[in-house]
């Protein structure tokens, strides 16, 4: 029992690191593109 609630906690950690990870790199392609569009 203790090891589902150890994976399921990591299994959240990982999820959100990849979603700042994601919104990170969005961040940056707008800011190319508006510097292309310059």
């Amino acid at each position: 029992m203790m090891g589902l609630l150890v994976l399921a906690s990591l299994s959240l950690a990982a999820c959100e690191t990849m979603e700042g990870a994601g919104e990170d790199i969005e961040d940056a392609g707008e800011a190319i593109q508006k510097e292309a569009s310059d």
